[in-house]
């Protein structure tokens, strides 16, 4: 859409055409009163904004955005910090590089951009470089509402995304790339670290390359994390791969969980770590694929059963347990069809296919995960590389441990 059409869309150059079109002030009038009556979604306003302030700034559409508002970013880089306080935007990157860039320099900012409260949408935007002064910059930084991230990327940040206390905020990512932790010794820098809110989705997403820190550090009241690749690389130095802090009801589904020969800590996934419990918790865990590239034993899920109150249980159906480690050692609950393997059990694990190929003895060796113990733990979809989920085919006789089925 070109920067001319654009601005033919907003509600101004509306207004001017339809004067045009019925003959001045009655013409005005009559289209008035029929915008009255669609829906305001309908007519919401596209902006377009360059890296170079043309055809308008950033600061400038985002000051004259109405809620339900598109705003197009086009390609390039952008800086300075950015505040959407209780707004209803959508924030769109138009082509390939559309760019956030920090460019690693200490800033008084706390993120690249903040959202505080709203309703917000970001989308095809890559945030990069994000330090500061106090030592926890973030690419986004989620301050209370509803946020989705969809198709971004966080590179090279002190956190990709960090989000605090606010228990009746949400934060859904879809489609995107966590990576490229900045290598600080003592930083303890996580690519995703969620605060006390009320839900955080993830799906279809990556995340990479960490170091000392976390991938992914949630203390959400509600945790669904499911068809991704939580995968640090063969040498990969991050600690835990997935960390439920506070513990709540978690789902982690589907999902490929590794940790690489570097790790900082030899846990995968920790649950209750904290002891901060939610009111409800119950973790489930279902057709993911964990593997261990050391040669030491890995503790695929550690469970701190000592924070957390009397009655928790764990649900883990068809696993997949790719290298030496344990796995239900001290979690109480219920483990069925979980399955240990080599790396060489894999059709490529090196060039990251990690499904079992067609003659492995694991092929349909897993149980009905639709029903198990009273709960829907069946995977709908699986990973699709390099981003995003594709959807499994309802009704299957057999299943088979691990993330795929194909």
């Amino acid at each position: 859409m070109t920067p001319e059409r654009s601005l033919f869309l907003s509600r101004r150059a509306g207004l001017r055409s339809a004067g045009v079109c019925f003959g001045g002030w009655l013409g005005a009038l009559a289209l008035s009163l029929a915008l009255s009556l669609v829906p305001a979604a309908s007519r919401a306003a596209s902006w377009v904004v360059g890296p170079d302030g043309a055809p308008m700034s950033l600061d400038d559409a985002v000051a004259q955005a109405k809620d339900g508002d598109v705003i197009e970013m086009i390609e390039g880089a952008y800086h300075g910090a950015l505040v959407l306080e209780n707004r209803k935007l959508t924030l769109r990157g138009v082509g390939t590089a559309v760019i956030v860039d920090g460019e690693a320099k200490l800033a008084a900012a706390l993120a690249l951009w903040t959202v505080r409260g709203g309703q917000v949408t970001l989308e095809n935007i890559q945030f990069r470089g994000a330090r500061s002064q106090a030592g926890a910059g973030a690419g986004v930084r989620q301050e209370g509402g509803r946020l989705t991230i969809r198709r971004c990327q966080f590179f090279d940040n002190e956190h990709g995304m960090l989000t605090t206390n606010d228990e009746a905020a949400e934060l859904l990512i879809e489609d995107s790339v966590f990576g490229a932790a900045p290598r600080i010794v003592g930083g303890l820098y996580h690519l995703l670290n969620v605060g006390r809110i009320g839900k955080l989705t993830i799906t279809g997403s990556r995340f990479q390359q960490g170091f000392e820190g976390h991938l992914i550090r949630s203390r959400a009241r509600e945790n669904y994390i499911a068809y991704n690749l939580i995968h640090d690389g063969q040498r990969g130095g991050a600690s835990y791969e997935i960390e439920i802090v506070d513990g709540g009801m978690a789902t982690i589904l589907g999902n490929v969980i590794a940790q690489g020969a570097d790790g900082q800590n030899p846990v995968l996934v920790a649950y209750g770590s904290e002891g901060r419990a939610w009111p409800k918790n119950e973790l489930r865990l279902s057709h993911n694929t964990f593997i261990n590239y050391a040669w030491t034993p890995a503790w695929y899920l550690r469970v701190f059963k000592d924070h957390l109150p009397g009655g928790f249980e764990v649900f883990a159906v068809n696993n997949l347990l790719v290298g030496p480690g344990v796995f239900w050692l001290g979690a109480p609950g219920h483990f069925e069809g979980n399955r240990v393997a080599l790396r060489s059990m894999l059709r490529d694990a090196p060039t990251y296919f990690f499904e079992l190929p067609p003659d492995s003895i694991w092929r349909g060796s897993g149980v009905d995960p639709t029903n198990f113990e009273g709960r829907d733990l069946s995977p709908k979809a699986e990973y699709e590389w390099p981003i995003g989920t594709r959807k499994l085919e309802p009704g299957r006789a057999q299943w088979s441990p691990g993330a795929f089925q194909r």
